[in-house]
């Protein structure tokens, strides 16, 4: 058995990865695959930042979506290239005979959240923390504009979290 969870969004030769899998198993050897789908995530909706409302504080937000692009765009580049369609296709394509994926999109209230762990942890570990972004994309006061809006939200739960999540299994 190979079991992966949240590893071929790091991946850019996903076809590849699941021909390594299928290569190594026994006959009737199995694959369970976990992995998000972000496209249906990102881009987020206009006015939209992290799951907020931020058109109040449009200006600031679109600095710190500009710098998400500039230094993001390369390195997620793999994390976008892909959705639940293309898990089964590349799994057939690589040999394995009998392929199940149920796909779970959820779409729902932000939980309540301590702002300083808010500011402190990042979408995946190939992005900047939030803190790391409004120091490098805004000035002093930009950041205490952005702050006095968007915590109150983020500590209240007045966001929408998109998420969506396949789970594949194939046998060889």
């Amino acid at each position: 058995m190979v079991t992966t969870r949240s590893v071929l969004i790091y991946v850019p030769a996903k076809r590849r990865a699941l021909a390594e899998f299928n290569r190594v198993l026994h006959t009737t050897g199995r694959a369970v695959v976990a992995e998000p789908i972000n496209g249906y995530c990102y881009p987020e909706p206009n006015g939209t930042f992290l799951g907020y409302d931020v058109s109040p504080i449009a200006m600031i937000a679109a600095k710190l979506v500009a710098l998400y692009d500039r230094v993001e765009t390369e390195r997620i580049a793999p994390m976008l290239d892909f959705d639940e369609r293309d898990l089964v296709a590349m799994a057939e394509e690589t040999g394995f005979s009998e392929v199940h994926l149920d796909l779970r999109i959820d779409v729902e209230a932000t939980p309540k959240a301590d702002w300083d762990v808010f500011i402190r942890r990042s979408g995946n570990p190939l992005s900047p923390t939030l803190e790391e972004a409004m120091n490098e994309a805004l000035t002093p006061s930009e950041r205490d504009r952005l702050a006095a809006y968007l915590r109150p939200l983020v500590e209240t739960g007045k966001g929408i979290s998109r998420r969506a999540f396949a789970f594949m299994s194939a046998v060889k």
